[in-house]
């Protein structure tokens, strides 16, 4: 099998393996995508406290949330084969320079409205803001999928587990900063001040990756394959590693049952906290994601980093059961920690092993087709529980019989009906990821990861010219 996905022996003329000099301008990629992602995550999560705040609809909330996913998965693909076919730096200034563009553009619908009108979110505008903010999160994947080839690309293959640890702890650190100063940025500044420094801070991120290295001197594609972007090779690269697809149709499932999480976590933690409160606990919670990454990146994901998410998945589940069982601030506040403690451990998992089993110039492409799947499955659930919470869940667990029949589990409290939507989607959670240790595409996908060898990356840094850069054909 190993022999199907690489021919090494063709491949040595043409490739070799990073060393140090690509490794120092990997760290330089790093911290520029984390200054853009601080500022794209900083107006997200603004947007968000926002819009729950003005209209106190955990409705809109969801559907705010689930629009977000919902562009994801939608040019997920189109995102990866962009990648594919083109030089990383270039992507990362296309993504960076549309941000920008729709930032402006909210800037000018603030200005041009009454906040009266804006937070309206029965009328039209509150939603074309919103949407406006929201493209600009959306273009920022672009350079999300860049970054994980530029691991491939630029970081030898025994540490690039480690090095997407470190890129789960400096996210980490960007949503640590970010969700501090979004609570205090809408509580003390308000929505038209936030837009107006994620301008300023985009511009700068703008101008500094204009001098940030990427050692690549052109664009890898297959021998025999068109130059022009297309999606031919998308579906092939999948299949062709046994139980990837399995893979990424559990993480599918998985981002099902984490839109609960996504358009309830906000609306349940605004009810133990004021606005700036709840901006520092998720500041503070958040070193979960720099605790978790910073593991990774020390001692790596172990032999198998399938079985390594699957258990990961479990503690999720467990998580969920537990969290907000009570309406005790420390006990949520704990299991949000933990909970981001071990999301980058999950991310990184799945990116080592796309970047293990799969050929170099393919890897863009099947980034963005996860990124897409997977992402699809979230606003289902987000569009789902926003109303089911709101109108269901919520006056159920309010009633008589709700506390009656549900009491002795969950306790008293405005917010029972969040908690029992928590403890829901973490039971089905842990039911998938138990049938899944004892599924075969499991252990086929843990054998191909096994039988792989690490995966070659293109001398992009001593190419003998510039263009295109042909490898013989994978298939």
């Amino acid at each position: 099998m190993a022999e199907s996905l690489r021919q090494p022996g063709r491949d040595e003329a043409a490739q070799a393996p990073p060393g140090p000099r690509t490794v120092r301008a990997f760290h330089q990629v790093l911290a520029n995508t984390a200054a853009a992602n601080v500022t794209s995550s900083y107006l997200w999560w603004a947007l968000t406290f926002w819009a729950y705040l003005e209209t106190r609809s955990v409705l809109a909330t969801a559907i705010i949330g689930g629009s977000y996913m919902l562009l994801v998965a939608a040019f997920g693909v189109i995102f990866g084969v962009i990648v594919d076919r083109m030089k990383k730096k270039a992507v990362m200034v296309l993504s960076s320079g549309v941000t920008l563009v729709t930032y402006l553009l909210a800037g000018a619908l603030y200005l041009s409205f009454p906040e009266s009108v804006l937070v309206d979110w029965g009328g039209p505008w509150f939603w074309v803001f919103a949407g406006v903010i929201l493209v600009g999160g959306v273009v920022e994947n672009l350079r999300n999928i860049a970054l994980s080839t530029t691991v491939t690309l630029l970081v030898p293959a025994d540490r690039r587990d480690r090095a997407n640890g470190l890129v789960g702890a400096v996210q980490g650190i960007a949503f640590m900063v970010t969700s501090v100063f979004s609570g205090l940025s809408i509580g003390l500044l308000g929505m038209g001040w936030t837009v107006v420094i994620a301008i300023a801070a985009t511009a700068l991120a703008l101008g500094h990756l204009l001098f940030v290295p990427i050692p690549e001197r052109g664009v890898v594609h297959v021998e025999g394959a068109p130059a022009q972007v297309g999606f031919r090779g998308v579906i092939p690269a999948v299949v062709a590693v046994p139980g990837l697809l399995a893979l990424i149709l559990f993480s599918t499932f998985n981002n099902l049952v984490g839109g609960v999480f996504m358009a309830l976590m906000d609306p349940y933690g605004l009810t133990l906290f004021s606005v700036e409160m709840w901006g520092i606990v998720l500041g503070v919670t958040s070193f979960g994601f720099v605790m978790g990454g910073a593991l990774v990146a020390r001692f790596g994901l172990g032999k198998n980093p399938v079985r390594t998410l699957l258990l990961v998945n479990v503690g999720i589940a467990l998580l969920g059961l537990t969290f907000a069982i009570r309406e005790w601030w420390w006990l949520y506040a704990l299991g949000v920690l933990v909970f981001m403690c071990l999301m980058p451990i999950a991310e990184a998992a799945e990116q080592t092993i796309v970047q293990r089993v799969v050929p170099f110039d393919k890897q863009g492409r099947v980034f963005g087709f996860a990124a897409s799947v997977e992402s699809a499955a979230a606003p289902v659930s987000s569009f789902l529980v926003g109303p089911l919470a709101q109108f269901w869940l919520i006056p159920f667990m309010d009633s008589q019989d709700g506390q009656d029949s549900l009491g002795w589990l969950l306790g008293p409290g405005e917010a029972r009906g969040i908690a029992l939507a928590f403890v829901g989607a973490s039971l089905v959670l842990l039911v998938t990821v138990m049938l899944a240790f004892v599924s075969r595409p499991y252990r086929r996908l843990s054998a191909a990861y096994a039988a792989a060898p690490p995966s070659l990356t293109p001398d992009a840094v001593d190419a003998p010219e510039m263009g295109l850069t042909h490898l013989p054909s994978t298939s």
